[in-house]
């Protein structure tokens, strides 16, 4: 493989997952100061409110996404959230589910919480075969659960309402209170799936993510695949040990799974060269270890670009509007 060695495979993501989830504090700290502008009786904020903040509101725009099939418009009070949603769909049908490996903050500080526990107990455990089948049935089953409860069984007239309603405008200042008004619940659930990260490699991700079971099951379709040259192999199955999801990848001549996330741990791991590669199908020769970052980056990129050229990025509601509704955060339901 000409350029990069293999081995930067792993120096390449860390730098991309940090930058993104730098990028995501920023656009969270920019938000909370944005909320405490209205919070604190401000006539105007002392920040703009940043649309990337929709991000964290993937039920909301599966919602959003249902209002724009049925009606064809894409709804004014959060459109980023859906813009953002579709870009990462996008991603997992072209690149793999390279969002959860590349891009996701859970799943980089899921990452950090594995590494200290195999670093503190000398390995990570992996669990039995048979419960690891039906543990990560539990993120398919909450998948179905939401797509058959926005997608089939929310009207048109119902989503409309959804959307229309004040709950939707300040979801995100609720979310914002998740995180920094924790409960007592909360923060024990958050602990005891920290805990159980320390000693079982993405814990949440394999077992409990539904939006990581969304990207899987597109990501069968896509072209990229890790691809194992069998004549070079030594079958020393270092790839598969090395492997955050534990995939068989030293019997799979492309890895299919929808557990696989692009992340190139085992091809940065293979002691041999050219016997492991993320390659479209239709690529033959080996490609340099920077071409499918380029190509995730590239695709967010794009994705976020053409909401924001379309005018699909900004929301709205006005600084007013949150003046209006925020101090009735507490008591919105649905």
């Amino acid at each position: 493989m000409d350029g990069i060695p293999t081995k930067s495979a792993g120096t390449i993501r860390t730098v991309v997952q940090w930058c993104f989830l730098l990028w995501v504090a920023g656009i969270g700290i920019r938000f909370g100061m944005f909320v405490n502008s209205v919070e604190s009786g401000a006539t105007s904020p002392l920040i703009s409110r940043p649309p990337g903040v929709e991000g964290f509101l993937p039920i909301g725009a599966l919602t959003s996404l249902k209002h724009w099939l049925v009606s064809g418009e894409i709804h004014s009070v959060h459109p980023a959230a859906l813009v953002i949603f579709l870009t990462i769909l996008l991603m997992s049908l072209l690149a793999k589910k390279s969002f959860c490996s590349w891009l996701c903050p859970v799943g980089t500080l899921s990452e950090v919480v594995y590494k200290l526990g195999r670093k503190v107990f000398g390995h990570n455990f992996r669990i039995w075969f048979w419960p690891d089948i039906l543990l990560r049935g539990i993120k398919y089953i909450l998948l179905l659960l939401f797509l058959v409860f926005i997608l089939i069984g929310m009207s048109g007239e119902k989503v409309s309402k959804f959307l229309d309603a004040p709950y939707w405008a300040v979801s995100d200042v609720k979310m914002l209170h998740f995180f920094t008004r924790m409960s007592g619940t909360t923060m024990v659930v958050l602990a005891v799936l920290a805990f159980l990260s320390l000693f079982y490699k993405m814990f949440w991700c394999r077992y409990l993510c539904p939006y990581g079971a969304l990207l899987g099951l597109l990501s069968a379709m896509s072209p990229f695949k890790i691809r194992r040259n069998a004549v070079d192999c030594t079958g020393c199955q270092i790839c598969s040990a090395a492997c955050p999801s534990g995939l068989a990848v030293h019997s799979s001549t492309a890895v299919s799974s929808p557990e696989c996330t692009g992340c190139l741990t085992c091809v940065a791991h293979c002691p041999e060269r050219n016997v492991l590669a993320m390659q479209p199908v239709f690529w033959k020769r080996p490609l340099p270890v920077w071409v499918f970052p380029a190509v995730v980056v590239f695709i967010f990129m794009v994705g976020i670009g053409a909401g924001m050229v379309s005018g699909h990025w900004q929301s709205s509601l006005s600084y007013s509007d949150y003046q209006r509704l925020i101090p009735l955060v507490q008591s919105l339901s649905h």
